[in-house]
């Protein structure tokens, strides 16, 4: 069963066991996500002013628009104030600061009617971040920076949670991405010919899930679930942030979502920073992650495990008692 909470009181320990079993997570905003917001809305208007950042795109050649991006992402990547916000949005939402470790937030794009679907605006087809290499006991963080709808939202397609998609994680390594990938992201404008790891057979797009929620709301989700940026057909431009943590138990029990169908190597691990003074994951926690040496999930599930659920897993909505 597929549960969604909102605003949901249980601690960080049982949201995270939850989060592992493909449960998903909505919350209203909070005073640090809404200025988390608030500064990103103000680095766009001004790197595309005097032009609403929304609809920016209906009077920009892409190619101008590919520049302005180039510029305002990594700006907001390693803005100061987003290493002071995301720790006090996790404090908020009752994670424990001396455990949990998060790596910077991404500012994302996704442009009405196919204007730019590639490159630094890359539109996502249905993935897992488990794919990307990132350790099964991640959790992601999602937050719309304006108003959202259906049209340009974000997609889960929850009744694969538990069901192995071919892919081309296999040929996926960390490392080497960051190494002759990630920085070249502005120069692909038409078409993306970097090695992203994608679903190599057909997918059932439905039943899916889009939560809508304000500016400055929260998605929480395992980076096992299999997610996709919607198509935007909505007249405007989208931007969200995302941001992603860990949790040092966890990460040092190997405990997380069950890895159904993930053979990328590498590892995200040094990307995160301990909320409380920033500093790096142990030493020797990350190279057991890069060696591929964390045995529970290391191994997708068996075959029983990865067949379960099925196409009609039911999903449920559940919100905070009064």
């Amino acid at each position: 069963m597929n549960t969604v909470f909102f605003d949901s009181k249980m601690s960080d320990d049982a949201r995270r066991q939850c989060l592992y079993g493909g449960q998903l997570f909505v919350y209203s905003p909070t005073p640090s996500s809404l200025e988390l917001c608030r500064l990103a809305r103000e680095m766009a208007e001004e790197a595309f002013g005097p032009l609403d950042p929304q609809f920016a795109q209906f009077d920009l050649p892409v190619e101008r628009y590919v520049a302005i991006l180039a510029a305002l992402k990594p700006r907001f990547i390693h803005h100061p104030r987003c290493k002071e916000l995301l720790p006090r949005i996790l404090g908020e939402l009752a994670c424990d600061p001396e455990k949990t470790y998060f790596d910077v937030p991404r500012l994302r794009t996704s442009t009405h009617g196919g204007y730019l679907t590639a490159g630094i605006a890359y539109a996502f087809a249905p993935h897992r971040d488990t794919w990307h290499s990132a350790p099964m006991c991640q959790i992601n963080w999602w937050i719309p920076v304006y108003e959202i709808e259906p049209a340009n939202a974000m997609a889960f397609h929850v009744h694969y949670w538990n069901r192995p998609v071919r892919n081309g994680s296999a040929g996926y390594n960390y490392a080497e991405w960051n190494r002759d990938s990630r920085w070249n992201a502005a120069r692909h404008v038409k078409t993306d010919t970097r090695n992203w790891p994608l679903p190599e057979q057909p997918l059932q797009p439905d039943p899916q899930l889009r939560p809508i929620c304000p500016p400055g709301g929260i998605v929480v989700f395992s980076a096992g679930q299999l997610h996709s940026t919607v198509p935007n057909a909505s007249g405007r431009t989208r931007f969200s942030i995302d941001f992603r943590t860990v949790h040092l138990e966890d990460a040092t029990k190997g405990t997380g979502a069950i890895n159904v169908d993930s053979a990328s190597t590498g590892t995200t691990m040094g990307d995160y920073l301990r909320c409380t003074d920033l500093r790096h994951l142990p030493p020797e926690l990350i190279e057991t992650y890069d060696a591929g040496n964390v045995a529970r999930l290391g191994t997708p599930a068996s075959n029983d495990r990865r067949s379960s659920g099925g196409d009609d897993l039911p999903i449920t909505l559940e919100s905070p008692s009064p």
